[in-house]
């Protein structure tokens, strides 16, 4: 599907990226500023989350900002207190994206360390349902608020070894599905993406054999994140989207490869 996106569909709107430093995050938080966003670059290391930020600044859009947090550590307070500096700097928030995850070790399940499956755990599903329950006040202000959560194909279809990562997924899709439909009555559109196989650190974990120059980067991927950012989304809500739709010819048994 191709999507249709206005040059300055995000002008005066107000977004938070998790995990902005680099990969999908890094992509879509420049791409959003190039779309008039101000944008809120929300990562665990300050100098990743700096050179974004000198990077949106030389292309001349709008000056962003910086929120360093580890979302392994932070608590429910650290999150009401970022939505309060949020709301007395910019006055508003218009949309969320929940990019930042962590892939955890890929083993059967039997195998999964309980640590491991608690860090998965705790970035993937905790730390993004504090963060929207600390936000959804405020977003439900916005005349047209987006929350876009990060799914997988892992996330659609269980698989072998994926085990922590594919259970942190499933609970994803249900928790944008929940809150999609409790905001079904107000202004504020709640969708999730599944990247597909994209040239990222987290990719590149899962698969280090992998010969790179065969996947999307992250900026082929774009469109989707702007759509379901901006205005022309606006009855969209409740959905997990694939960003690589991929048409399986009949009869085909080949399994589709996992994402990130």
């Amino acid at each position: 599907m191709e999507y249709q996106i206005a040059a300055d569909s995000l002008k005066d709107r107000v977004i938070l990226v998790t995990g902005a430093g680099d990969g999908i995050g890094r992509e879509a938080a420049i791409q959003y500023a190039a779309h008039g966003a101000t944008v809120i670059l929300l990562g665990r290391t300050v100098a990743k989350l700096e050179a974004v930020y000198d990077e949106i600044e030389a292309l001349g859009y709008i000056q962003p900002a910086i929120i360093p947090l580890d979302l392994m550590g932070a608590t429910k307070q650290h999150y009401l207190d970022m939505v309060d500096t949020i709301e007395q700097q910019f006055g508003r928030l218009d949309g969320v994206l929940h990019n930042a995850g962590l892939l955890g070790v890929l083993s059967p399940l039997e195998q999964i360390e309980e640590s491991t499956f608690d860090d998965v755990m705790q970035v993937n599903v905790k730390a993004q349902f504090l963060l929207t329950q600390a936000i959804i006040p405020l977003i439900k202000k916005a005349p047209d608020g987006r929350i876009v959560f990060t799914s997988s194909t892992v996330g659609h279809s269980g698989r072998a070894f994926w085990g922590s990562y594919a259970i942190s997924k499933f609970a994803t899709e249900g928790m944008m599905q929940v809150l999609s439909d409790e905001l079904s009555n107000t202004n504020v559109k709640v969708n999730a993406i599944n990247p597909g196989g994209t040239r990222t650190g987290m990719r590149a974990q899962a698969f280090p054999a992998e010969d790179v120059t065969q996947l999307k980067t992250p900026k082929d991927i774009m469109p989707l994140y702007l759509y379901l950012m901006g205005p022309e989304s606006q009855h969209v809500s409740g959905k997990c989207i694939d960003a690589q739709p991929k048409l399986k010819p009949a009869f085909s048994n080949e399994e589709e490869e996992e994402e990130e």
